[in-house]
């Protein structure tokens, strides 16, 4: 049974009245098909599909980010990559089931896969937390990082989280550090690394492993420090505000493209990845193949490099720092209004010692 959401519910009808017209004993006194009117009903769903999703507004965006039936983890480590080998704990605590991780095969290469899961059914959400990391699952992100860096294997991760388990007992077990140590981890490792939002990119859960040399999107995932009903409680004590929170926040794909948040977006099936899960296959696998190829000429040190340039950029635009190779330096560049300041400071300093010298050369 397919799942709809609140404005989808034209494409609903359309959808019903199509199923019936392709099965047309379930209708009295009906006994062929009629296919004309099957086609001139498919055409309206796609036009449909096509006026809504081209004008998805930020908490739409959201919702079918969050889709039910939208693509997991799971679904793309099965799929696109050959002989997967899941790995389990992080050798302090215990096993989290939100993360899937493993060495596999991709394009005959080794790789290490990493992605948070959140659940199929019910059964499966409450046993994956429903994608919400606890610091074991950092902790055994950062072991096989560590040894996937070791032996020069690329790193491919897949987010989708609503954001860190935020549990008594997570944090009794140092979740903050967790994430920290994670973040630190992702940045120093010298082979390449991608992180793909599938669906959503939640606060510190994400970012934790989402630090990479490339950090891309599908379509309507999103990628913000909070969601939009957390946002809204907080800054309007209302959590029915969660669009104005959603477009404030500019965590749709196309947004943080514009912002260089976010280095590549991989376009969707029309009316989300959920409705055409073979062809958002095809356009995962293209941009891995493409992205992965980029970095086979790179030193290690070119690598690390790269990245750190990367997030240092951010948020920067053309401010006073315009050539990129001065941002390897986390040291605090001196800009033109400290140069003035500077130079204030010396002319009032030898103006002083000059009329300082001057008097004693008076009362002396």
């Amino acid at each position: 049974m397919k799942n709809y959401l609140n404005f989808e519910s034209e494409i609903k009808n359309l959808e019903v009245e199509l199923e019936k017209l392709k099965d047309p004993y379930n209708q009295s006194g009906l006994t062929e098909v009629d296919t004309q009117k099957i086609s001139k009903t498919q055409n309206e769903i796609d036009e449909k599909l096509k006026s809504i999703y081209s004008n998805l507004d930020p908490w739409q965006t959201t919702m079918v980010a969050r889709h039910e039936d939208r693509p997991k983890s799971k679904f793309f480590i099965d799929n696109l990559f050959n002989d997967f080998i899941p790995l389990s704990g992080d050798r302090y605590y215990g096993e989290d089931k939100s993360l899937i991780i493993g060495f596999a095969k991709f394009n005959g290469e080794s790789v290490l896969v990493l992605g948070q899961e959140k659940g199929d059914d019910l059964d499966s959400r409450i046993e994956r937390n429903f994608g919400m990391m606890r610091p074991e699952g950092y902790r055994k992100g950062i072991r096989l990082m560590e040894l996937a860096n070791k032996f020069g294997i690329p790193i491919i991760t897949f987010i989708d989280t609503p954001g860190a388990y935020p549990g008594v007992g997570a944090e009794e077990r140092g979740q903050a550090e967790a994430i920290a140590k994670s973040i630190e981890c992702c940045m120093n490792l010298k082979v390449p690394t991608l992180a793909i939002i599938i669906g959503e990119g939640g606060s510190g859960g994400a970012i934790a492993l989402a630090s990479s040399n490339k950090v891309i999107m599908l379509e309507n995932a999103i990628y913000s420090v909070i969601s939009p009903e957390g946002c809204a409680t907080i800054l309007w004590r209302d959590p029915k505000k969660m669009l104005d929170a959603a477009k404030a926040m500019k965590l749709s794909a196309k947004d943080l493209l514009e912002l260089g948040v976010i280095d590549e977006v991989i376009s969707e099936p029309l009316g989300g990845a959920h409705r055409d899960k073979n062809l958002i296959l095809d356009n995962v696998r293209k941009s891995l193949l493409i992205n992965l190829s980029n970095f086979k000429n790179m030193s290690s040190d070119e690598i690390l490099t790269q990245r750190k340039n990367k997030f240092l950029n951010i948020g920067r635009g053309k401010g006073f720092i315009s050539d990129d190779d001065k941002l390897t330096s986390l040291d605090i560049k001196e800009n033109i209004f400290q140069k003035i300041s500077n130079k204030r400071i010396l002319i009032l300093t030898i103006f002083g010692l000059v009329t300082f010298i001057a008097c004693l050369a008076i009362f002396l």
